[in-house]
């Protein structure tokens, strides 16, 4: 366990996937992020990487071979990551390529993810390095959970999401079997920019929004108002998801999306997929603010 920690929150992160578990108000001790109840959800915020969602048999296709990847990609549940910098406020990850994963990924890389941890905000940024002759494919992307109620005294259906603009875009629907994006869609903003919170709003699966305004998402109680904003400006793609009646929710910046049903499952022609060129280097951010009066 690694950890950051000034004068408002602390942050702890597994080595394993690099994965944010904690973000704790340091004079409250009041915890935002899902503490990953096996019986509900086992995860607190995975990183996903190389792909988001899910492949079609689980299985993509590059230069004629059928490689095997698992549900959002191999990031978050690796041991291998190392520490490559670390102050008192930032930390950052490291994941190589190796043998291992060459055999389900053919492609020479670096994935690192920083944390940087200033005043009330966690700024979590990606770096991706194509150290191959070759083009690299990619997804990335982030899956926070977040505690929702946040207090015993809440329930769920006290809070909404308000998203910075209003919006008029609708829901891409999953498959439920196969978990492939369909080209069916649902209206889900029916108040111009909020979705209310119900314990059956994800009896469907995640809210996956292809074509956003907005790039501020902020957690609200209905009469105590702002808990937290997740800002994703390198970001095109957003998922929200929950177990149904699950006390937590979702909110995920995703550079990327799940195989369409209709996919020829090539790799290079994955809808969201990102091309880097051989030598170069991406990066994207996203940042998580909690709420100042929450912390004083």
């Amino acid at each position: 366990m690694h950890s950051l920690r000034n004068t408002l929150l602390q942050i702890n992160i597994k080595n394993k996937g690099a994965e944010l578990c904690n973000m704790t108000s340091v004079k409250h001790n009041t915890e935002f992020i899902w503490q990953a109840n096996p019986k509900i959800w086992a995860s607190h915020a995975p990183n996903l990487f190389p792909i988001i969602g899910s492949l079609k048999n689980d299985t993509y296709t590059y230069n004629n071979k059928f490689y095997q990847m698992p549900k959002h990609g191999f990031v978050r549940h690796n041991d291998d990551f190392t520490i490559k910098n670390r102050t008192e406020t930032s930390i950052t990850f490291s994941l190589v390529s190796n043998d291992a994963l060459y055999k389900i990924y053919p492609f020479l890389f670096s994935f690192e993810i920083t944390y940087t941890l200033l005043n009330n905000q966690l700024t979590i940024n990606h770096t991706v390095t194509n150290a191959d002759d070759k083009t690299l494919y990619f997804s990335l992307g982030g899956h926070p959970a977040f505690n929702c109620p946040i207090s015993n005294d809440e329930l769920y259906t006290d809070y909404y999401l308000e998203f910075e603009h209003s919006e008029d875009t609708t829901s891409y629907l999953l498959n439920r079997i196969s978990g492939l994006i369909t080209n069916q869609t649902k209206l889900i903003f029916k108040e111009g920019n909020k979705i209310n919170l119900q314990p059956d709003l994800f009896n469907e699966d995640a809210l996956i929004f292809k074509d956003l305004n907005s790039r501020i998402v902020s957690l609200k109680h209905k009469t105590k108002g702002k808990i937290l904003a997740l800002k994703f400006k390198d970001f095109k793609q957003l998922g929200i998801w929950a177990k149904p009646n699950a006390p937590y929710v979702c909110i995920e910046p995703w550079l990327g999306i799940a195989d369409n049903e209709t996919t020829d499952q090539k790799i290079e022609n994955k809808e969201g997929i990102l091309s880097l060129d051989a030598g170069a280097t991406f990066e994207a951010s996203y940042s998580i603010e909690i709420e100042n009066s929450l912390l004083s």
